[in-house]
């Protein structure tokens, strides 16, 4: 649990740290219609081309990002596993009762494998280079025009905010409850799902409570601070745009750019 990195911020001077919010939360919107859009190796080669650029010009360590692909794990596995075995369509390689394996089926589990990870370390890597703090304030200024319709933008945004200020902390809580019932004798890493399951649920209850006790806090500080959402309120920090952020955009744009081309020119290339 402890090597979750999703909403966690690593503080270093680089140039994607000095950006706009609101520029990476549009550049990552491109990154993810960039990955979607990609139907073959080369645009998603293009955006892993894209992603490794990014990477070092944030100088966030590497391994903290593949860290984060821990958490889909799971679900990883489960989707390769389907699509490699239920496949259906080209000439089969193994054939086993309703199960076949395709080479069809093989690239494209490859392919979706991928697609999930460089859509969670792209997601990451935001989390990574920017405060919770510039975060809300970018979907905020992104989502202003919906207040003309009365939306509650401002609201809206500190919730997400307060949600990835929570994800580090309800890790390591969870990491400390489960040391304490490794202490008095729990068992969470033999038997088979059902026991690990069911040893789970030990865990389960007393972090809830923590949370909806860490809430109910919070929530205390705020009302005894006069907090009133977004009624008459000011920025200390305003957000500028800078040739930092026109020079993402483009690259952004040209990345899109690029994975349409592929799949255009190469759509019929594995």
């Amino acid at each position: 649990m402890r090597d979750v990195t999703f909403g966690q911020y690593y503080p270093v001077d680089s140039p994607v740290h000095k950006c706009d919010p609101r520029t990476k939360i549009l550049f990552l919107i491109l990154y993810i219609v960039a990955v979607f859009s990609a139907k073959n190796f080369f645009g998603l080669g293009a955006c892993a081309f894209a992603f490794l650029i990014i990477t070092l010009c944030s100088s966030v360590p590497i391994g903290s990002i593949f860290r984060s692909v821990r958490g889909v794990v799971f679900l990883l596995l489960f989707t390769a596993i389907l699509n490699l075995f239920f496949y259906s369509g080209g000439e089969p390689l193994v054939k086993w009762g309703i199960i076949e394996i395709s080479k069809e089926g093989i690239y494209y589990t490859v392919f979706l494998a991928a697609r999930l990870i460089l859509l969670v370390m792209g997601s990451s890597l935001l989390t990574l280079t920017t405060t919770p703090v510039s975060l809300t304030d970018g979907i905020e200024s992104l989502l202003y025009p919906l207040k003309l319709v009365r939306f509650p933008v401002h609201e809206l945004a500190l919730i997400m905010s307060i949600a990835l200020r929570f994800i580090p902390i309800l890790s390591d809580e969870t990491a400390r409850i489960m040391n304490a019932q490794r202490a008095r004798g729990a068992d969470f890493e033999t038997g088979g799902i059902i026991k690990r399951v069911k040893a789970v649920v030990p865990v389960l209850i007393p972090l809830l409570i923590s949370a909806f006790r860490r809430a109910d806090e919070l929530g205390d500080a705020m009302d005894a601070r006069c907090y009133s959402g977004s009624k008459v309120r000011t920025k200390y920090k305003k957000l500028r745009f800078g040739w930092r952020d026109a020079f993402a955009c483009l690259f952004g744009v040209a990345l899109l750019t690029a994975v349409l081309l592929f799949r255009a020119y190469f759509a019929h290339v594995v």
